[in-house]
């Protein structure tokens, strides 16, 4: 049986005791519901980044269970009286482990870059004790080149993930909040019409703000297998005029005014495609085209050759367009422009870096289209099928 290391056993009861003594000192303040969940958001992060997941995890459920049985009522139970609770403390659960999540992969990093690091300077000492041999430096100065351009990519690995958590952070602030906010105000008078009409108001925000918890969630997912390169595609010959038609009916179901012009007898071509992929991509252009439009223009679609085997699909709106210190970076994850009204072209900044993502895995490429009057255009090849 392995006895666990000084660090790991710190780990562990850290994990056990920090919501214990969190709670005990929350409780002799008598801090308020609301109060509470950052301070043990700030414990799990915190466990994340020093000791990794498994820890954080076991903390964020400590957590739930002492928050659930001292501060929500009925008070010294494991159960929950107010559905506007169990919203409460599932958000939690879910970002408490979103954050764990990406405080370890962070920790993770670190740990490769020291110890990179350590074999740099081992490197360099070999290095001094071989310098009268040519042949033996000149192989211990390859190996230091090599740790060198490894220190470096681990290190831009390193600031990729500390941008995306502070990323993450800022686009989970707002729908959590939120969420908090509305579930955690009393009602003045939970008897009366106010009442009810409030509380409708308040579960439609909270689900509105869980939505797009969700979709921010699901986008990452799908980024992390696109940039992982374990995106798994079943292609097959796909009429492209059938993907269009269920992307613009999806479209429908939350615009069902926003007219959609488009060639179907063009689009009668088959491409080597994976269906669902497929129409990803396409919800994703017509959602940000439908984003960015005004209510009374249409998105257009033009399908025309792309050259090499090649079919080209084209959406374009009739918006604000990109600014141009925009463009050379709009396909990056969390691109943003310097406002936040007529410019962007992003979303939640992670639509079009997962359109880039699926479209080169289908050996494809995407662009945005040149300067027009008005609107954007965005612009994609996808391959045809060989024919029968």
């Amino acid at each position: 049986m392995r006895i666990p290391s000084r660090g790991e056993a710190l780990a562990w009861i850290a994990a056990l005791a920090g919501p214990a003594l969190l709670t005990v000192l929350l409780v002799h303040l008598g801090s308020r519901q609301r109060d509470y969940i950052f301070v043990y958001l700030g414990l799990v992060a915190a466990l994340g980044v020093l000791w990794g997941l498994l820890p954080a995890l076991t903390s964020a459920a400590l957590s739930f269970l002492l928050v659930d049985w001292f501060f929500v009522p009925p008070v010294g139970t494991l159960t929950i009286a107010d559905e506007q609770d169990i919203v409460n403390l599932l958000a939690f659960v879910a970002t408490a482990g979103l954050v764990g999540l990406v405080g370890s992969q962070r920790r993770r990093a670190q740990l490769q870059a020291d110890t990179l690091a350590r074999d740099l300077r081992q490197t360099n000492a070999e290095l001094a004790r071989l310098n009268k041999e040519q042949a033996a430096a000149a192989q211990a100065a390859l190996t230091l080149a090599r740790s060198r351009e490894q220190i470096r990519a681990l290190q831009e690995v390193d600031r990729a993930r500390r941008e995306l958590l502070a990323n993450v952070s800022h686009e989970l602030r707002t729908p959590l909040g939120t969420i908090l906010t509305e579930s955690t105000a009393p009602l003045h008078d939970r008897d009366g019409p106010e009442s009810a009409s409030d509380a409708d108001r308040r579960l439609g925000a909270i689900a509105g703000e869980a939505r797009r918890l969700k979709a921010l969630v699901d986008d990452m997912l799908d980024l992390a297998v696109i940039e992982a390169g374990t995106l798994d595609l079943r292609l097959e010959p796909v009429r492209l005029a059938d993907a269009i038609e269920a992307a613009v009916e999806r479209l429908h179901r939350t615009s069902p005014d926003r007219r959609v012009q488009w060639d179907e007898a063009a689009a009668g071509v088959d491409v080597l495609a994976d269906w669902d992929r497929l129409v990803q991509i396409l919800d994703n252009l017509l959602a940000n085209a439908n984003r960015f439009g005004p209510p009374d223009t249409p998105i257009e679609v033009g399908i025309e050759p792309g050259g090499q085997g090649l079919i080209a699909v084209q959406v374009r709106d009739h918006g604000p367009g990109v600014a141009p210190e925009l463009r050379p970076r709009l396909f990056e994850r969390f691109a943003h422009g310097p406002n936040d009204e007529a410019v962007q072209q992003v979303g939640t900044g992670l639509g079009l870096a997962i359109v880039k993502g699926l479209v080169e895995a289908h050996a494809g490429s995407v662009s945005l289209g040149d300067t027009v009057a008005e609107g954007a255009s965005f612009r994609f090849t996808l391959p045809l099928a060989e024919p029968a």
